[in-house]
């Protein structure tokens, strides 16, 4: 990929200032979050980088470039909160951005198409391959996310199913009955809130 390639080499110099100046700045491409203990290191820090990307003929982000104090919402115009690489920041919590789970929404949406000529091992398979990759980089979320994604592609495999009976007067309810959470479990479903789950237990595991 050009684009991470040349930022990389265009912002080595700042990581290199940033490290030498006792900064703590994380980094992808060209786009980057300094970690700061108080209002007047972060302000520094934003004086430091302007400098230098002045200094390199470069331009910050007019609408990303800010400071926010994540712990609590103290400044009403940041919010506490700030996107970075695909997550959502907010205090202690980590959620996907808005971005990042309309993608994966859609694409569940292409994947199970209410008129699926394949089989739902097949179907299931298909989801289970992005759904593998995707908790893979968001596992680190709140559980509610995943709560919620899980009921959503329940409902896709739901309307699916529905629409291959005769009877098109089936509500939810019925469908909920008839084709329950444990049905899909045991059609080997990846069910996001477990995998969840899981990786807590095993995180809890390594730190003691």
């Amino acid at each position: 990929m050009i684009s991470p390639l040349l930022s990389n080499i265009y912002l080595d110099p700042l990581d290199q200032m940033m490290a030498r100046e006792g900064y703590e700045m994380v980094r992808y491409a060209d786009d980057f979050v300094v970690l700061c203990k108080s209002e007047e290191e972060a302000r520094a820090a934003l004086k430091r980088v302007q400098e230098w990307t002045a200094q390199a003929g470069l331009t910050l982000h007019p609408e990303k470039t800010r400071i926010v104090y994540i712990k609590r919402d103290r400044n009403p115009g940041t919010g506490g909160r700030f996107d970075f690489l695909g997550y959502r920041f907010h205090r202690e919590y980590l959620n996907p951005r808005e971005k990042s789970l309309k993608k994966i929404r859609d694409t569940i949406r292409d994947k199970t198409p209410r008129k699926n000529g394949k089989s739902l091992d097949a179907i299931i398979t298909d989801v289970n391959a992005t759904l593998r990759g995707w908790f893979e980089y968001f596992k680190h979320s709140q559980k509610s996310t995943f709560k919620e994604l899980d009921s959503f592609i329940r409902r896709r495999l739901r309307s699916i199913l529905s629409g291959r009976r005769k009877n098109k007067n089936h509500g939810w309810g019925w469908s909920n009955r008839q084709w329950t959470n444990a049905c899909f479990a045991r059609q080997g479903l990846l069910s996001l809130a477990e995998a969840h789950v899981s990786a807590r237990q095993s995180l809890r595991k390594v730190n003691h």
